[in-house]
């Protein structure tokens, strides 16, 4: 068959339902192809919203997320959303077009060393130089993508291979990659201290939602009754409604979990990744016992030297630690945090007055109540992304999309895109003006493609968390200032509604109308 035809069927065997990406001369047979499939091509404006909705997707069901763009510039325009899932462990397969090969040994029209610049930035990438290894390769891709831990796999398909013939056919997908079960003795270490511990407490991370682990941690903290704070990518695995949930780490205006750390004789972390949240921010130096339950050994880091590292399956640890703890009927006082908690609650809580000006964090508790449990929020990167971490209450795992590992800006409106084709709930995209304008040209996507999210849009004019981070350094902020567009004409201009809120009982009017409805919506909240 035609290889671009081997190749997609291969995607089809890998249950590929999208491939997100900006259509180039060098992909023409891959296009054809992907039309005369059973898989949906979604083209989107520019090839870093088709990376930042791959990875999205990636992060909500487990499985990799396809984009594609073409040769030098669709190439590079991907990079961002590419490495952005790499390091926030999110299973994404990038596919680039490129020259044919007779010209790729000299220098020629928009011709680069695309495998050697996504090398750094993906778990693997090739080039199918050959049609024969196409089978191999894209199910090699999936399968380091997929495995833990998660990430980003690249494979460039030059033009004349793309129209080449092959015998090959698709290799079958086998079962997913198990981690191994955890060690015996390790096990009962990690017991002995709990059982030697008075104030254990967990650090729920990334891995914890990662690996469907939530559900054993549940139980395990509910018949323990330790607490736990979770990292920002980690919110939803220990719901907060749970009396032992001590919502995130580096709590900004609320310190309750940092304290709670500094008391704690014992400390469990579980799915802990450090390129999410530097551990001196939470550990102090003190000699406090650390115990690492993750699929991968701890990095090498003064700051994060466990005492015990529990490298398996995660859900099959807390499987096994809550049976062993739940024998010795060894049930932890949990006076110790609780009065830490109802500050951090009361915190959160606060009601502003009807003539105070709107802040994100206390728009958040209006948001809060008008999402059901179940609903996704996507975070764009900003002062927003930190107001969201520590106090939007989170109730489920993988409800609350922050990235924060690479940290990019620009990804909630793609994401947006990404989360209501994958989920069957109502999907809330919360940017500030200066994420929101580097990829608003994907509401013509989302559109199109029949969406139907809300973006909650906040507007100060500014770099905000650049302008914050200066004027505490310096007593002033300098290259942060901005202007914007009127933004219900924008909205209009898309065809979408817009809603712009003055007053507190508008606010949550406006909240509730544009998720009651099927259309996409703005929501625009402009901050003093």
């Amino acid at each position: 068959m035609n290889a671009s035809d081997l190749l997609v069927r291969c995607l089809e065997g890998e249950g590929v339902e999208y491939v997100f990406g900006v259509p180039g001369e060098e992909t023409e047979d891959l296009l054809f192809s992907l039309r005369d499939s059973k898989i949906t091509f979604v083209p989107v404006r520019h090839e870093q919203g088709a990376a930042f909705m791959a990875n999205v997707h990636g992060r909500l069901t487990g499985d990799a997320g396809v984009c594609l763009g073409t040769l030098g510039p669709g190439a590079t325009n991907l990079v961002t959303g590419v490495a952005d899932a790499n390091l926030d462990k999110a299973p994404l397969v990038a596919i680039t077009g490129q020259g044919g090969l007779e010209r790729l040994h000299k220098e020629s029209h928009q011709a680069l060393d695309i495998v050697g610049m996504f090398g750094p930035i993906t778990k693997w990438n090739t080039q199918l130089n050959d049609p024969d290894i196409i089978s191999e390769s894209i199910r090699k891709a999936f399968k380091v993508a997929e495995y833990e831990k998660p990430g980003a796999t690249h494979l460039e398909f030059p033009e004349d291979v793309a129209g080449s013939e092959t015998d090959t056919t698709p290799m079958d997908p086998r079962e997913r990659v198990r981690l191994a079960s955890p060690d015996s003795e390790l096990l009962q270490r990690t017991h002995a201290f709990l059982e030697e511990a008075d104030r254990p407490l967990i650090i729920a991370g990334n891995g914890a939602v990662r690996t469907d682990a939530a559900a054993r941690l549940r139980e395990f903290v509910e018949t323990t009754g330790i607490p736990v704070a979770s990292t920002y990518m980690g919110k939803g695995t220990v719901s907060d409604r749970s009396p032992q949930s001590l919502l995130t780490l580096d709590s900004g205006d609320h310190q309750e979990a940092s304290d709670a750390i500094e008391m704690a004789d014992l400390i469990l972390t579980v799915g802990y990744d450090i390129a999410e949240h530097d551990p001196a921010g939470w550990n102090k130096g003190t000699d406090t016992v650390i115990v690492h339950i993750d699929s991968e050994p701890a990095e090498v880091y003064d700051a994060y030297n466990p005492n015990l590292e529990l490298i398996c399956d995660l859900s099959a640890a807390l499987g096994n630690l809550t049976e062993r703890m739940g024998e010795s009927e060894t049930q932890f006082d949990e006076t110790w945090y609780s009065d830490l908690r109802k500050h951090i609650l009361d915190d959160v809580a606060a009601d502003p007055s009807g003539e105070d000006p709107f802040t994100v964090r206390t728009v958040l508790p209006v948001l809060r109540d008008v999402m059901g449990a179940e609903d996704v929020l996507i975070s764009d990167v900003g002062s927003h992304k930190m107001q969201i971490a520590q106090n939007f209450l989170t109730y489920e795992p993988n409800t609350c999309i922050i990235s924060n590992g690479l940290a990019s800006m620009g990804i909630s409106v793609p994401g947006g895109i990404a989360a209501d084709l994958a989920v069957d709930a109502e999907v809330v995209a919360a940017t500030g003006d200066g994420g929101f304008l580097m990829n608003a040209a994907e509401i013509e996507t989302a559109t199109r493609v029949g969406c139907g999210y809300t973006i909650l849009l906040f507007t100060d004019d500014d770099y905000g968390l650049i302008s914050e981070k200066q004027r505490a350094h310096r007593g002033e902020s300098f290259g942060t200032g901005l202007t914007n567009p009127d933004f219900m004409t924008l909205a209009e201009s898309f065809g979408i509604e817009g809603y712009r809120p003055g007053e507190w009982d508008e606010l949550e009017e406006a909240l509730r109308d544009a998720l009651a409805t099927d259309e996409m919506s703005l929501v625009e909240i402009p901050l003093e």
